[in-house]
């Protein structure tokens, strides 16, 4: 059996998905197949270097400090994203919070972050190497338009895996998964509408990148085919889905560490009881 852990994106509402991923190392389940877009897998390299709690920590440490996220980042020539990249990927991982890198880099399966290509307008699915310290798929994975900049890889522009595939199963399929684990970050019921600060980012990218303009303009339709698609497939026993019961609130640069840590508790507890039903899945 090839066990496929499929991890949405959310910003700052995948924190419910570090407490999901926190329960499946307490129970011991590990998968053979890591992929995700955006959040999803910057937070799901913790789990592959079992690091228990080192998402939650991050968090609730560095969530509100200055250095992490701001305008004023944003508006810096010299890095351009609401996030302090340098901080982000490179000064809490290597310095303030470590990885294991070495844990990290002994799992012997596959972590692959979707990432979306803006000349060809399509999804690409990345390894996410162990020796880059510098994380900079996991940097173009997360490069959510409007709010980074576009993240350049041997020549090619990448933007947020989300506008291009949010939910990246059907790739896990593809490449051999007989059983899936998708943890999304939206209740069951959520249906995504047309973001209207997407317009901007629409025609900023129209003239030089239209096939991704397309993919933005677009994006909130494929997404609900893509849930209705995983509702179904769920309904047929051939994935198990774990979703939030409520988000309660958590935007996606939710600052308020009360909100945050409260989805993560939410996160841990929902996978903790639906643990004998993921077994069950698991062994069937």
């Amino acid at each position: 059996m090839k066990l496929g852990l499929v991890l949405e994106g959310g910003a700052h509402r995948t924190v419910f998905s570090c407490g999901v991923m926190d329960a499946l190392l307490d129970a011991k389940v590990y998968a053979d197949y890591v992929i995700g877009a955006s959040a999803g897998i910057t937070y799901g390299i913790s789990y592959l270097s079992h690091q228990k709690g080192r998402n939650r920590e991050m968090l609730r440490r560095f969530v509100n400090k200055p250095q992490y996220m701001g305008f004023q980042h944003l508006l810096n020539p010299l890095n351009r994203s609401f996030y302090n990249l340098r901080y982000v990927f490179d000064t809490i991982p290597n310095k303030l919070l470590p990885f294991d890198y070495g844990t990290y880099a002994a799992f012997p399966g596959q972590a692959l972050a979707a990432v979306t290509n803006m000349e060809r307008g399509c999804a690409e699915y990345l390894p996410v190497p162990a020796d880059d310290k510098e994380w900079t798929v996991l940097r173009a994975t997360c490069a959510l338009p409007l709010l980074f900049k576009p993240i350049t890889i041997d020549g090619v522009k990448y933007a947020d895996g989300g506008i291009a595939d949010s939910i990246p199963y059907a790739k896990a399929l593809k490449d051999g998964c007989d059983k899936l684990l998708i943890i999304l970050t939206r209740e069951r019921s959520y249906r995504k509408g047309e973001e209207k600060a997407m317009r901007l980012a629409i025609r900023n990218a129209q003239k030089k990148y239209p096939a991704y303009a397309e993919l933005l303009r677009t994006r909130h339709e494929r997404y609900n085919e893509c849930i209705d698609e995983i509702a179904q497939l769920e309904a047929d026993g051939k994935v198990f889905v774990i979703a939030p019961e409520d988000t309660l609130g958590v935007g996606r640069t939710e600052k308020d560490t009360d909100k945050l840590m409260s989805l993560y508790a939410q996160g841990y507890a929902v996978a903790m009881q639906q643990r004998p039903a993921i077994a069950q899945y698991l062994m069937s």
